[in-house]
């Protein structure tokens, strides 16, 4: 999962592939706490493993499951339908999936429980939950603003005998909390009548399909009344498979509609036609747009069908959360305008998904009316790049992500990418697994520089800050000799033709802070001064560099790359976006050199080392391939005097005075 403060998605062309997507949010929630309050061990396959899973696992441990995993089982054996033994203060972070079905549960059961979240979890309506509830005899307290979480929980004296009212047009995890809660106090038959039309009925289909699979047959009368029979209660089923989310597959479903073109296909796995998820129907929505969809019972196949898209005017009842990838779908419908209809429940979400929408499609060049319950999307005449902004939602994170596959050259900055970690840690690795590109879409940035000049560290840390990949060219010579030396073969130049056949065809992988040489870890074999100097020779010899040429080259792959090197700039990635030249002068290099060895219990002195590094500066400028110096466009940063942090935020102002999007 990327942490960085954002991350920029350069002009994408096209799509195809195969991805395998993770567990469903919905499915996975409820099917943890029918788990933690059924009776017997369920095994549980497929589960999401996300923030709001996390939330919820710590929770039920805290309140008394028993919960083991075995390879990619996770067990737990549940309370039997009885009131956790002790006290707990339950922290859910911004999960409504966990926060509205506990506060339920607890609430029937009773004991002594306080339930909080983040702010914006305090900011997500529950009143009518536990207006609900206290009409039941429940005893809740409001820890705050009246209507809002966080809650205090005692113990009820429950009146079960008439209809228990809740209103379903807010959000329908209070019909789904009540719907799964009340089994445990079923001694006679109860009825839940819905208030106001339900919205987000396909979530109710997923509660009602997993309580009968615990167990408890839910009677209904269409969506207004809903009986628990008498005698109901909550057995484990033995094993559950979640099933992938179909949520999550909006994104991609609609990635094939806009980019699997010219014979490309996008297969999404885990996933198909008979899906209990309501949100499987957003299938429906991107054919009726031109997506081309084949599926079967647990793969879709999607295409570019028609193209533009087809403008849509549709009621997304239905299909609540992936709706939002419509809005993002609409930007390519030319020929009119697209609305979204019946998303009032938006408004309440993990933010405001309305106001969000509007003001982010806005940024694009879209133009956008916004009601309360719906939005009118216009295309842009002319994509402008953009920032999007987040608010902290993982929806927006991942539906504006496929605004980089705009066809004139548009870079999406996307806002606190880590926030899809409460539904799909890994989407954008997983997103650029499938993305194509051309390579001169995908930025460089190269800084170069003479040995010991710092550049390696300066580089490494703005990849780290940018997200990119990070290709320490020093470490390929060191590699490469290395490989060579382990083949037998002296670095002399006679044998320079059969180096550069080991060099040509180095199996290296940088894994984090590791290098890997075939599998083998050879960081450290690596990092010694013989290594170093080994690295030189091989570097002077003109077969080696070429053969590497194509190596390092190959290191340029989404969503970026920070190389360092002597040539990066120069004969590696000539068309690099920033080139950077660092150096320092040659006491100072002798210096830093000196407390490296120092720390690694190597003595040396700094004249030795001065004069090592003068040597080696003057054979690096002199060979004749791609001798050291600096390209005609690189900015030339002397760090002598500078901290590592100083040369990495100069190095990452330069760069941001480069992007597209400085005034949005």
């Amino acid at each position: 999962m990327y942490t960085t403060e954002f991350l920029d998605l350069p002009p994408l062309d096209s799509a195809d592939g195969v991805v395998r997507l993770p567990g469903s949010k919905s499915i996975s929630n409820r099917v943890l706490l029918l788990a933690a309050l059924c009776e017997g061990t369920t095994a549980v396959h497929d589960l999401l493993d996300s923030d709001d899973t996390l939330v919820m696992l710590k929770a039920l441990e805290q309140l008394g499951c028993s919960l083991s995993r075995h390879g990619g089982v996770l067990r737990i054996t549940g309370l039997a339908g009885l009131p956790p033994a002790k006290p707990a203060k339950l922290f859910l972070g911004n999960a409504g999936t966990a926060m509205r079905p506990l506060t339920a549960a607890l609430a029937v059961l009773g004991g002594e429980f306080e339930l909080s979240g983040v702010p914006r979890m305090h900011e997500r309506p529950i009143g009518d939950l536990v207006d609900a509830l206290r009409k039941l005899g429940c005893t809740i307290d409001y820890l705050a603003q009246q209507g809002f979480p966080p809650l205090r929980i005692g113990r009820p004296q429950l009146r079960l005998t008439e209809a228990i009212p809740v209103r379903g047009d807010v959000s329908s995890q209070f019909l789904t909390a009540l719907l799964m809660a009340l089994p445990l106090v079923a001694q006679q038959d109860i009825t839940i009548e819905v208030e106001g039309e339900l919205v987000s009925r396909p979530y109710i289909e997923i509660t009602l399909n997993l309580l009968a699979r615990f167990g408890v047959a839910v009677r209904r009368d269409g969506w207004r009344r809903f009986i628990i029979p008498a005698g109901s209660r909550l057995v484990s089923p033995g094993e559950v498979h979640v099933e992938a989310d179909a949520s999550s597959a909006s994104y991609f479903i609609a990635l094939g509609a806009i980019a699997a073109h010219d014979g490309r296909v996008l297969r999404i796995e885990g996933l198909g036609h008979d899906s209990i998820q309501g949100d499987i129907r957003f299938v429906e929505a991107a054919q009726l747009m031109g997506a081309d969809v084949r599926s079967g019972p647990n793969w879709i196949e999607v295409r570019r069908g028609a193209w533009p898209l087809r403008p849509i005017n549709i009621d997304c009842n239905h299909i609540p959360d992936a709706a939002m990838t419509l809005g993002v779908m609409a930007l390519y419908a030319t020929g009119g305008s697209s609305v979204l209809r019946n998303i009032a429940s938006w408004r309440v979400k993990e933010t405001d998904r309305i106001a969000a929408m509007a003001t982010e499609l806005r940024k694009l060049g879209a133009r956008v009316e916004e009601g309360a319950d719906w939005l009118r999307i216009t295309p842009p005449d002319v994509w402008k790049s953009a920032r999007i902004g987040t608010y902290d939602d993982h929806r927006m994170a991942m539906c504006f992500s496929l605004a980089a596959f705009a066809d004139q050259g548009t870079t999406v900055r996307v806002e606190d990418p880590k926030c899809v970690g409460k539904t799909f840690p890994q989407y954008f690795e997983t997103l650029f697994t499938v993305a194509r590109t051309a390579p001169e879409h995908i930025p460089v940035i190269c800084i170069d520089g003479p040995t010991a000049s710092g550049k390696g560290t300066l580089a490494s840390r703005v990849a780290d800050r940018l997200g990119y990949h990070y290709l320490d060219s020093g470490a390929l010579y060191r590699i490469a000799a290395l490989a060579a030396r382990n083949a037998g073969l002296e670095l002399t130049a006679q044998r320079e033709s059969e180096i550069a056949a080991v060099a040509a065809t180095l199996p290296v992988r940088f894994a984090a802070d590791r290098v890997l040489l075939d599998g083998q870890d050879v960081t450290d074999a690596i990092r010694t001064e013989e290594a170093g100097m080994n690295a030189s020779r091989v570097s002077a010899l003109p077969a080696v560099r070429t053969a590497l040429v194509e190596l390092q080259r190959g290191f340029r792959q989404l969503p970026g790359l920070v190389a360092d090197g002597r040539d990066m700039g120069t004969v590696i990635f000539p068309g690099a976006a920033l080139k950077v030249y660092l150096t320092a002068s040659a006491a100072q290099r002798a210096d830093r050199r000196q407390r490296q060895l120092s720390a690694k219990g190597i003595a040396t002195t700094i004249d030795v080392l001065r004069a090592d590094l003068e040597a080696r500066d003057a054979r690096d400028s002199q060979r004749a391939v791609a001798p050291l110096k600096a390209a005609q466009d690189a900015l030339l940063l002397d760090n002598s005097e500078q901290s590592i942090e100083e040369s990495v935020d100069q190095v990452l102002r330069w760069w941001e005075e480069r992007q597209p999007f400085k005034d949005t």
